[in-house]
């Protein structure tokens, strides 16, 4: 199994844009992103959802599903970028999928909103949001 690669979100908006075929995959709550916002362009798959909290059991079957829109490249070798919050959930997202044999898996480690600052906000200190990439409110 390849080691998990770490994008800044400013690197993962770039290779987005370089590659048609990525994808971007946010595995937060509904509620995060729909009132939180999201970036413009992802996919939504969350990991874990109200109002059980349980690890979503169709996750991998949904984003083998979610990369079998791409032509011309087998789903698992699809690239994908995946993306919580604030890059914890993450890295266990991430590894699932490899373990189910994806091959071009990344994650953003600032996640969506970044880390928590000193006052206990988010959004401050890192994030696809902080950094000024494009998202959105639903």
């Amino acid at each position: 199994m390849s080691k998990l690669k770490n994008l800044t979100p400013q690197k993962a908006a770039e290779f987005l844009a370089s590659e048609p075929k990525a994808i971007l995959l946010d595995i937060r709550t509904t509620i995060e992103h729909s009132f939180v916002g999201h970036p413009i362009g992802c996919i939504h798959i969350p990991w874990k959802d109200a109002p059980d909290w349980e690890l979503n059991p169709n996750f991998v079957k949904e984003v083998l599903t979610a990369a079998s829109n791409k032509d011309t490249i087998s789903p698992r070798d699809v690239p994908i970028i995946v993306m919580c919050r604030s890059g914890q959930r993450s890295v266990p997202a991430s590894k699932l999928l490899m373990e189910n044999g994806f091959t071009n898996i990344s994650h953003i480690g600032e996640g969506f909103e970044g880390d928590i600052d000193e006052f206990d906000h988010r959004g401050e200190l890192g994030g696809w949001r902080f950094r000024g990439l494009p998202w959105a409110q639903t």
